[in-house]
């Protein structure tokens, strides 16, 4: 059986509260001038948003509320009602609670139900996850629109009363790397003029016998005053194990749909910080491809990132035009992709 088109209608995306950049974190964690020259010349995240006031400590966004609003945002520019959506996927790392789901609070803000409803916890490979979900239940038909959103809320993990040069510099990294937001892409069997075809998505877990990258706690009322590390990042695996996932990848993907690297007009690499992502798109090697990247000037949002890339793709893209998404994610090394077509 042929399996059905599904097209990406439109994106939306939400940033919480002013940017704020290196120097500011540097003051208000009374760092040494240095430390914003490491962040600068080492991570190359220039500004990030955060859904917590550093000055007060006020969570100003939940994830809820950046849910809501990025999936508002999709919906408005695809010209769709919450009577519309047949599906609804939200991927995060940062839930607001372990229950009830934060899906099923984002889907009644906004109107949504009587649909299937499903919630992934995964980081920055999150939102493709999401993404294969969605499309393969579209595909199997039955139902014609998914609404799938990607949020993260890292925020809450800064304790703005510990002293942070005294953190581990594993732990030290997520506070300058990580920024929050939140991203959706409304999917149809129905195409609306000029919409992309989603023409592939893989994601495949290859983190057998390896010690995860990152380790995020979950720390509950009990264990809160616990000794242990809350937030750990491998930075030097990172470093060596993210870029040639990356390509593996391309790989994977242009085999599969038999394009070239030649056919590729828009590359939405992974986000993990300025300087990483730079390694990675030399590595992939596609000159003639279009980079789209806002991880210096926003931060790595783990599963919005990509939706804040597809949706400034999607704004230039034109007939003919194609497109290759990757995300990788080294909590336990999960590598993915996904590509476009404009017919």
């Amino acid at each position: 059986m042929d399996r059905r088109d599904i097209h990406v209608l439109a994106a939306g995306t939400v940033l919480p509260g002013p940017p704020v950049d290196n120097a500011e974190l540097t003051r208000r964690f009374s760092m040494p001038p240095v430390w914003e020259e490491w962040i600068d010349t080492f991570v190359g995240t220039r500004r990030r948003h955060l859904a917590t006031d550093l000055e007060t400590g006020q969570v100003r966004w939940s994830l809820a509320d950046m849910g809501e609003a990025a999936a508002s945002r999709a919906l408005q520019t695809a010209g769709l009602r919450a009577g519309d959506i047949d599906l609804m996927v939200l991927s995060t790392a940062s839930p607001d609670l372990l229950m009830p789901a934060t899906v099923n609070v984002v889907a009644d803000r906004l109107g949504v139900d009587g649909v299937p409803t499903y919630q992934l916890q995964s980081g920055c490979c999150g939102a493709l996850q999401a993404l294969e979900l969605a499309r393969t239940m579209l595909s199997a038909g039955g139902r014609r629109t998914a609404l799938v959103v990607g949020a993260e809320s890292c925020a809450k993990h800064l304790d703005l009363t510990v002293e942070v040069a005294g953190l581990p510099a594993s732990e030290q990294i997520n506070g300058v790397l990580f920024g929050d937001g939140a991203g959706a892409v409304v999917l149809g069997t129905d195409p609306l003029p000029g919409t992309p075809v989603l023409r592939g998505v893989t994601q495949r877990l290859v983190g057998l016998g390896r010690e995860p990258g990152q380790l995020v706690e979950w720390f509950g009322r009990a264990d809160r005053h616990t000794d242990r590390q809350a937030v750990r990042e491998d930075y030097k695996a990172i470093e060596e194990s993210v870029p040639p996932m990356a390509c593996e990848v391309l790989d994977e993907l242009l085999d599969e749909l038999d394009w070239k690297e030649t056919d590729v007009d828009f590359l939405l690499p992974p986000q993990l910080g300025g300087r990483m992502t730079e390694r990675i798109v030399a590595g992939l090697d596609l000159p003639g491809a279009t980079e789209v990247s806002l991880v210096a000037d926003i931060g790595n949002t783990g599963n919005a990132a990509p939706w804040f890339q597809l949706e400034q793709a999607l704004s230039r893209m034109r007939e003919g035009d194609r497109a290759v998404g990757i995300a990788v994610e080294s909590s336990k090394w999960i590598k993915a992709g996904f590509a476009l077509e404009v017919c």
